[in-house]
């Protein structure tokens, strides 16, 4: 979790606190201020920043004395100007949130990995890698002269795949190889390098085939590293925090696996991919 991201869940746990000092559940506030009952639990896990309006009719609604309303105010355009520059140091290149990516893998000791769209980092080639940094660069508007430093950073995350002390499970769609960023023949080369990957000790890789029914529905790939979950969307990244959503995941996750293939039938999936056409 960056440090916005722990300001403003601290921020909501604030809110949270006046919330029960005036005798209200979630459902009662959102009642009185005419909101989804999602919005005020949003607000307060730090999943979203509460705008200068919420926050005056949040405090009225709990009748709370001006003096707090000024100062939760000023918080507040303190965690805003903290989240302009959050977003402006996405946007400045993709070393940093690699860089991120490293020490995340390098402190968790339970990784469960779950991709429909793209191969999970962890066992991504270079080019393969280069590829998408490309494509995410073009779409933000994010500089690409970090391209490289943020490819090298993405091997030197993959060093834990050989950290025998955690535990690493990584799920593929069969999908994912299906609609490439890539040229064909970077595909080719990250295809081998699945292939050689499944049978490390320790890593779990499964596939899950196209056109197999899977137990439930599948918006987004994500990860789960301990005790938070991530994952990623057009415009940016999420982190999951709180204990029942990260057992939902954990649930999700165990249930896709009954789906997928590992092992040999994996593998021949993999290069059955690569047979099925000269180009993609």
């Amino acid at each position: 979790m960056t440090t916005f991201e722990h300001r403003r869940l601290a921020f909501g746990n604030k809110l949270r606190e006046i919330r029960e000092s005036a005798g209200l559940n979630g459902t009662d506030l959102a009642n009185v201020l005419g909101w989804q009952q999602s919005k005020v639990s949003k607000i307060e896990r730090g999943r979203q920043t509460a705008s200068d309006s919420d926050v005056v009719a949040w405090l009225g609604a709990t009748n709370t004395p001006e003096s707090l309303l000024e100062q939760m105010r000023t918080e507040l355009r303190d965690l805003q100007v903290a989240q302009l520059t959050w977003r402006r140091q996405i946007r400045e290149g993709h070393l940093e949130r690699q860089q991120q990516g490293v020490r995340d893998a390098q402190s968790a000791t339970t990784i469960r990995a779950v991709d429909i769209m793209a191969v999970p980092g962890l066992l991504q080639t270079p080019d393969y890698a280069r590829a998408i940094f490309r494509t995410q660069a073009d779409l933000l508007g994010v500089p690409d002269d970090d391209i490289e430093d943020a490819v090298a950073a993405r091997m030197a995350r993959q060093q834990v795949l050989y950290d025998r002390s955690k535990h690493i499970e990584i799920l593929l769609a069969e999908a994912a190889l299906s609609h490439p960023v890539c040229t064909f023949e970077e595909l080719a080369g990250q295809v081998d390098r699945l292939v050689s990957s499944i049978g490390l000790a320790h890593v779990r890789i499964g596939i899950l085939p196209m056109r197999r029914p899977i137990p439930h529905l599948l918006p987004h790939g994500f990860w789960i590293m301990d005790d938070e979950v991530h994952f990623e969307s057009v415009s940016g990244e999420h982190r999951i925090t709180d204990p029942d959503e990260i057992a939902l995941y954990n649930k999700l996750t165990d249930r896709l696996w009954t789906a997928a293939v590992e092992g040999d039938q994996a593998r021949a999936l993999l290069l059955r991919t690569l047979k099925s056409g000269d180009q993609p």
